[in-house]
């Protein structure tokens, strides 16, 4: 799929606990100015109401019909059939709304509801890191070129998509890739969320610097104090950092083993991706101890970061050897060392969300 050459247009929603942000697509870029609404998350009809008067004046705006409407709403929902489940930023949702049958009764359109980091994941592999990689490799003269993807966002929450081959993998209950319920490595009892998050990153500050205030911090403030740049503790806030990529890392290797393709990492937290991703790929290219005494790599592949001169060139060049096929004059390449990369967005989450939401759309539009 070229979302940039389809001209159709999707009218889009960016929902937040706060805001409701509305807009429209057309060939992979917004068409109109946003249109921001309150929430109302805590009032259904007030909700509603706001949802229905945002599309509506996006429709105004439009100088032609769209042709669906496409969206990223907080889970737990039955996406395929519209139906939200209970909400903790939005209590009004409580007990199950049909919200894509209501829209669609309002504007006589198709609609199509995702969970965030499916869209995510989807936008990535279309219109972002995927592609960008794979012309990266063309343009060096390899011959290798990946087909699926991993993305992940990092912020309030920990959220992830899966892509296999430009198809978006939801799950038979819409439940695919929910990686905030993974174990927590640094505590087997907690979840991954719990490692991996905004909450994480202040609750380790304040363990390792014994600041009673540290929940008053923001990430962006423990990450000055990591680099000097605020007064306080700079080695726990680094150690802090550290320790959410050490269980970023443990969640990732799971996810490369399981599936095996390029990985993408998005959300705010990605801001702070030099304190954070030099523990989780050190934690991706690990090794675990066996009974024998001896010790095996936790990941088959070599596990690079795209986001330095070193980990592209290696990218970029991988082993090829040439073989010979057995009892045969002709002879094969091979490529006995594995390689996946790990980098931050490019193109930043908001933006693989939107293309995410409208390559969806089209995509079912199509079938």
């Amino acid at each position: 799929m070229n979302l940039f050459d389809d001209k159709r247009v999707v009218m889009t929603l960016d929902a937040g606990g706060t805001n409701f942000v509305f807009s429209a697509i057309r060939g992979g870029e917004n068409i109109v100015e946003p249109i921001t609404l309150s929430s109302n998350g805590d009032n259904l009809e007030k909700s509603l109401a706001n949802m229905v008067d945002g599309f509506s004046r996006v429709k105004e705006e439009l100088q032609e019909e769209p042709v669906a409407i496409s969206f990223a709403f907080p889970g737990p929902a039955d996406y395929p059939n519209g139906i939200i489940g209970d909400l903790v930023n939005l209590p009004g949702f409580r007990g199950g709304v049909a919200l894509g049958p209501f829209l669609e009764e309002k504007f006589n359109l198709p609609v199509y509801i995702n969970n965030d980091g499916d869209l995510y994941a989807y936008g990535e592999a279309l219109g972002g890191f995927l592609p960008e990689i794979n012309k990266s490799l063309e343009d060096a003269g390899s011959p290798k070129r990946y087909h699926n993807l991993v993305g992940i966002t990092l912020g309030t929450g920990l959220g992830g998509g899966l892509v296999r081959e430009g198809k978006l993998i939801i799950g038979d209950n819409a439940m695919a890739a929910e990686i905030y319920a993974y174990r927590n490595k640094l505590n087997a009892n907690w979840c991954a969320e719990d490692g991996v998050s905004i909450r994480a990153v202040k609750r380790h500050y304040g363990e390792y610097s014994g600041d009673a205030n540290a929940d008053e911090l923001t990430p962006k403030d423990i990450f000055e104090i990591a680099k000097g740049m605020r007064p306080g503790n700079s080695e726990a806030a680094v150690k802090a950092f550290a320790s959410v990529g050490e269980s970023l890392g443990d969640v990732l290797t799971h996810l490369a083993t399981t599936f095996d393709g390029l990985i993408v990492i998005g959300g705010g937290l990605s801001g702070a991706a030099e304190l954070i991703m030099p523990a989780a790929l050190g934690e991706m290219n690990s090794t675990l101890d066996l009974p024998s005494g001896e010790t095996m790599p936790r990941l088959v592949q070599k596990v690079v970061s795209a986001d330095t001169e070193e980990g592209l060139a290696a990218l970029f060049h991988q082993k090829a050897v040439e073989i010979k096929v057995p009892q045969s004059d002709k002879t094969v390449v091979y490529n006995p060392e594995p390689m996946l990369a790990v980098g931050i967005s490019r193109i930043g989450a908001s933006r693989a969300i939107s293309l995410g939401a409208y390559a969806f759309a089209l995509d079912k539009l199509d079938e």
